[in-house]
């Protein structure tokens, strides 16, 4: 099918030079370029990260008993030591 289209100069003109780069006609890098902006898109769903959990999901978390500056501390030593 036919149309006109307005395309902004410098787009017109990368595109042009792609399709002269690769060897094809720009009919095509422009076809190229309409499947990708109206394919499906994968990339919406959300990624899932992988349960990688050691131990048994039902046991209490053996790190709730601390408070934040006693898991720093744990993790860090003594920060006069530094």
């Amino acid at each position: 099918m036919k149309t006109t289209l307005d395309i902004h100069d410098e787009l017109l003109r990368r595109a042009k030079r792609h399709a002269k780069e690769t060897g094809r006609p720009l009919r095509a890098v422009i076809e190229d370029g309409l499947r990708r902006v109206l394919a499906p898109r994968a990339l919406d769903r959300r990624y899932k990260l992988p349960d990688l959990r050691a131990g048994d999901p039902e046991a209490p978390d053996p790190l709730e008993r601390y408070s934040w500056p006693e898991l720093r501390e744990m993790i860090y030593g003594d920060p006069g030591t530094r």
